[in-house]
């Protein structure tokens, strides 16, 4: 990996710290299988799809992959997390790393989040987002992640006092170094937290567009409880009336779930659902998103069972087998065991019993779903085949 400056140090800064602490920073999260891109392509020249665990780790190491559901501060590691505080002068109230990573304990959405949103405070300046968006578009890069559609949350670092400028415009700089440098594409995607006020999230879809050359669309996220989507339909409607694609989280197992999936595609007419596993409850709303052609970004580490019953149903598995348009993601890997989308569709895999062919299906899907250009598409899914078709495996 090309190391990118700030974080690891410039001449003259006042910030020269280890450079090998500091590259374990940005890539701290441990890349099981995660072969340089050309590597993995050479190796996995095989003349007959997998046929056990190991041939298996290997094709989904190489096979190449699009990322959609990914929130970049959830991508925010431990390492880094130091590195931060320190260049900003805060003090964390963790003795060190491992302290830190033990404290990561949630047992639903709202714990979950009450860890995410703490760890956003080292994050102040354009460098720090930078580093961020670096630090995992190289992650992802090294797992043969060929382009990825990035979360952010402007609300939180808004209300702390850091400027959009400095949030879009430090994302921005490390994408096009990392497209440089790297050859991982990438665009970014507003989110608004819909536990806060619905002014909130107005103020950060104005503040943000006058960037909006620098996004690619707009999504929803946070706590869903008493948070129907409805409550940003004006928001939705002021991005798409800017030329913004739309997404929103459905996440799995919440209040009235079925009643947000279908407001999310009748009455604001989403592109995709993230998550959006409980759909699988209802062959009605089954049959209404695969007419409609809904993406959904499934992130199994977290929200990979529906309960039905008292009963926990695999999502991914279900939703495959219906025919819907679903990919894998990695979610908020930095709080999920550091597993990225390599780990994830390995465990993926055994978990939903998935074969070579439908992993090829599933980022066909994503590519084929991608907010991209055609030609770019193309180029990507012809890649995919060729990937296939040296392991013997339909495209």
């Amino acid at each position: 990996m090309i190391v990118p400056e700030g974080l690891f140090g410039t001449t003259g800064t006042a910030y020269m710290f280890d450079r090998r602490q500091l590259i374990r920073a940005a890539m701290a999260a441990p890349l099981a299988c995660a072969l340089p891109a050309r590597a993995l392509l050479t190796e996995a020249r095989a003349a007959t799809p997998p046929q056990d665990e190991a041939t298996m780790v290997r094709f989904i190491a190489g096979l190449p992959k699009a990322e959609f559901h990914v929130h970049l501060e959830g991508t925010l590691e431990a390492e880094m997390k130091f590195a931060l505080a320190r260049r900003n002068g805060l003090k964390l109230p963790y003795a060190d790393v491992a302290a830190m990573k033990r404290s990561y304990i949630y047992h639903d959405l709202p714990s979950f989040l009450k860890i995410y949103y703490d760890g956003m405070q080292v994050l102040l300046t354009e460098q720090d987002f930078y580093d961020l968006a670096y630090g995992y578009l190289g992650k992802a890069a090294s797992q043969n992640v060929l382009y990825a559609e990035m979360f952010f949350d402007p609300q939180e670092h808004l209300k702390r006092g850091v400027p959009i400028e400095a949030v879009i415009g430090g994302i921005t700089r490390a994408r096009g170094d990392a497209a440089k440098r790297l050859g991982i594409e990438s665009q970014l995607i507003l989110c608004f937290m819909r536990d806060l006020s619905a002014e909130s999230a107005m103020e950060a879809l104005d503040a943000a567009l006058p960037y909006k050359d620098q996004l690619v669309g707009v999504g929803l996220d946070s706590d869903e409880k008493g948070n129907p989507p409805e409550k940003f339909a004006e928001h939705f409607a002021k991005a798409r009336a800017a030329g913004l694609h739309v997404t929103m989280h459905c996440d799995v197992n919440q209040e009235n779930t079925l009643d947000h999936i279908r407001t999310a595609l009748v009455d604001l007419k989403t592109e995709r659902i993230d998550h959006g596993g409980n759909i699988v409850q209802s062959p009605e709303l089954v049959a209404l998103a695969k007419s409609l052609g809904i993406a959904f970004t499934v992130c199994p580490t977290f929200s990979g069972r529906v309960m039905e019953g008292g009963q926990p149903i695999n999502a991914l598995r279900k939703m495959l087998d219906a025919g819907l348009k679903v990919s894998v993601n990695s979610d908020d890997p930095a709080y999920m065991g550091s597993e990225y989308i390599t780990q994830v569709l390995i465990r993926a895999q055994k978990d939903s019993a998935l074969t070579p062919a439908e992993l090829v299906r599933i980022e066909r899907n994503a590519f084929g779903t991608a907010w991209i250009p055609p030609a770019q598409r193309d180029g990507y899914l012809a890649r995919l085949t060729a990937y296939a078709e040296s392991w013997g495996v339909a495209a």
